[in-house]
C-alpha cells in the first residue's frame, strides 16, 4: 500500500468528531511523509446525532484524484449502532479493514472476507476523563493499532496539537488506551 492511494471512509454521528479525527490523521500522515493527503467531509443536514461521512485519501505521492471514495481500503465506525443503520461496508475492497467503536469482539461482526478491529472507545475515552460520547481521539488509537500506517506517538502528537488548551493530555490518553485495547480479527 505504500505507493498507492489508501482510501479511508469514516462513519460517525454529528457531534462525535469524525471530521476532526480524519483531519488529525490527515495532518499526522502528511508530517509522516505522505505527500498526498485529501480529506472531504460529506453530510446532510447538520445536527447532533445525524450520520456523517468523511473521506480521507493518503499516499506517498501527490493525489490528483479528488473524487469521492467509492471503494475504500478501510472503514472507521465511531458508533457501532451505525452498523445496523448504514451499510458501512458498501464498496469496501475485498480483504479490507473495518474498525468499530464497540464493546463487542471482532467476531461479533459478520463481515465476510474483511478484517475487523474493535475497541470500546466510548468507555476508554470516559476513563481517560473525556465527556461521555467524545470518541474521536480514541478511535484514532484504534486506527493506529489496526491499520499500522502511522505510529501512535505521531498520532498523539497531532492530537495534542489539535486540542492544545482543550485537554490535550486526556485526548491523547484516550488514543493510547484505545491503541492498547484494540482487538483485531479476521472473518
Amino acid at each position: 500500500m505504500q505507493d498507492e492511494i489508501i482510501e479511508i471512509r469514516w462513519h460517525g454521528r454529528g457531534g462525535q468528531g469524525a471530521i476532526t479525527a480524519a483531519k488529525i490523521v490527515a495532518e499526522a500522515a502528511f508530517f509522516s511523509g505522505y505527500g498526498g493527503v485529501v480529506m472531504a467531509p460529506s453530510f446532510g443536514t447538520e445536527r447532533r446525532g445525524a450520520p456523517v461521512l468523511t473521506s480521507l485519501k493518503i499516499s506517498k505521492n501527490k493525489i490528483y484524484d479528488l473524487s469521492p471514495i467509492s471503494e475504500p481500503d478501510m472503514v472507521i465506525v465511531l458508533d457501532h449502532l451505525l452498523v445496523e443503520e448504514v451499510d458501512v461496508s458498501a464498496g469496501l475492497k475485498s480483504g479490507g479493514l473495518i474498525i468499530i467503536n464497540t464493546p463487542r469482539p471482532p467476531k461479533a461482526f459478520p463481515f465476510d472476507g474483511m478484517k475487523v478491529a474493535t475497541a470500546d472507545v466510548t468507555t476508554l475515552a470516559a476513563q481517560a476523563g473525556l465527556p461521555t460520547g467524545i470518541v474521536n481521539t480514541g478511535i484514532i488509537g484504534a486506527f493506529a493499532k489496526a491499520a499500522g500506517l502511522l505510529d501512535i506517538d505521531t498520532l498523539t502528537r497531532a492530537i495534542e496539537t489539535e486540542f492544545a488548551g482543550k485537554n490535550p493530555e486526556k485526548n491523547s490518553a484516550a488514543a493510547r488506551a484505545a491503541y492498547e485495547n484494540t482487538l483485531v480479527g479476521g472473518n
